[in-house]
């Protein structure tokens, strides 16, 4: 009975995190499905649209020191739940800006709110792993690319309904404040301080409280470590966000495929990264968070490299397929590897992870402008094998090693 109860209680906290990685995943498909919309109505040009997209990525790196500051004060969980009705706000403030400033300011909030929540949830995500002993977070990040697909498909019914964006976004707001709201009561508590445990006082705690360890509560210089996973997870989205852009055009101009099935190219990715993170928490839990990222991202650049070597449509959807399936699960073993490592380590490794996904891409297309695409991919072959590299001077422990200290 008891196990009946605990496993009940695990799957009502995994659907609530699951909820909130809709959100993201949700929020962020939303308004790039209507980026040309956006575009006419503002009357941008491709480079203004490109610096719109700059300035989410900027507000994502700087989210860094305010997102360690409120995980402090506020916690996971309730980090998590501002945040993602503050994105859902930020839809309707996009809609209604009334000019191309406006709508860059907005921008920069997003990447702020973005990386408020990419903390939050995936620090939710490990201290469920802690708590229960059971791997959970590749699956989390999967229902981040279903929220990605939902949006899509409602993007595609709003503008066949109705032109208006402010329609759109209204009814996407609804949703998120709806999975929001579902979140909300099973969420994981926050971990109060053991001071309160023993039945003593905060102020009997904080004098009795060496300096150094007040120091280190409110600010530190990050770890070896810390920057070896930040370099996992920015080169491993890098390659992720790289795949999503440009993978389309590769097959048209490169692979030389038709207008049909040019498109296969970003399917056969999203595809294979949402099966691979359905799946990841098994092997997780038998190979290990280590051996998981590093022959992952070998595979990813592997594929990738045997897809520009050979040439034609078959080999790149042959190397894409691989790639999906090598870096699906980097992002969530780095997330939990650094949420053991404290608030701190995990809002520095989520900044970078979310400036590497937003900024990686016009990267790669700088690389192609200069010199060709195919070098430009080479180069996302090249960051996923420089995730292996990062990987390899982690000290990794089990995913579902029990009593693995996660503050949330």
């Amino acid at each position: 009975m008891h196990k009946l109860l605990v496993r009940d209680e695990f799957r009502r906290a995994q659907l609530a995190i699951a909820a909130l990685f809709c959100v993201l995943g949700f929020q962020y498909a939303t308004w790039a499905a209507r980026l040309p919309a956006l575009k006419s109505r503002l009357d941008l040009s491709e480079a203004e649209l490109g610096l719109l997209l700059m300035a989410c990525g900027v507000g994502a790196a700087a989210s860094f020191p305010l997102v360690a500051a409120l995980s402090r004060r506020w916690g996971s969980r309730r980090l998590a739940l501002l945040s993602a009705l503050f994105l859902g706000v930020l839809l309707l403030a996009l809609a209604a800006a009334p000019n191309y400033p406006v709508a860059l300011v907005v921008m920069c909030a997003d990447g702020l709110g973005v990386g408020c929540l990419n903390v939050a949830m995936n620090a939710q995500g490990a201290a469920l792993e802690s708590r229960h002993g059971r791997t959970a977070m590749s699956q989390l990040h999967a229902t981040f690319s279903a929220g990605s697909l939902g949006a899509a498909l409602l993007a595609s019914g709003m503008s066949a309904l109705s032109p208006s964006m402010a329609l759109h976004f209204g009814v996407a707001t609804v949703l998120i404040l709806l999975l929001t709201l579902y979140a909300q009561p099973t969420l994981l508590p926050d971990e109060q301080p053991d001071a309160k445990a023993d039945g003593q006082s905060t102020e009997e705690s904080s004098a009795d409280e060496p300096q150094a360890d007040k120091r280190r509560r409110t600010w530190s210089i990050p770890s070896r470590v810390t920057l070896w996973m930040g370099g996992a997870m920015v080169f491993g989205t890098v390659a992720e966000g790289a795949m999503n852009d440009w993978s389309a055009l590769y097959m048209k101009e490169v692979a030389e495929a038709s207008a049909r099935l040019a498109p296969l190219g970003i399917a056969v990715v999203s595809v294979m990264m949402v099966l691979a993170r359905l799946f990841a928490d098994g092997w997780r839990t038998k190979w290990g968070d280590g051996r998981v990222v590093r022959v992952g991202s070998v595979l990813s650049a592997a594929g990738l490299a045997f897809a520009l070597l050979a040439g034609g449509v078959v080999p790149a959807l042959i190397g894409f397929a691989a790639m999906g399936l090598g870096i699906a699960a980097v992002t969530p073993c780095v997330y939990v590897a650094a949420a053991r490592q404290g608030p701190d380590a995990l809002a520095l490794v989520a900044a970078m992870g979310t400036t590497g996904l937003l900024a990686g891409p016009p990267v790669i297309g700088f690389i192609a402008a200069g010199t060709s695409l195919v070098w430009g991919m080479a180069a996302v072959a090249v960051s996923a094998c420089l995730v292996s590299v990062c990987a390899a001077r982690i000290r990794w422990t089990g995913a579902a090693e029990v009593g693995a200290e996660v503050k949330v």
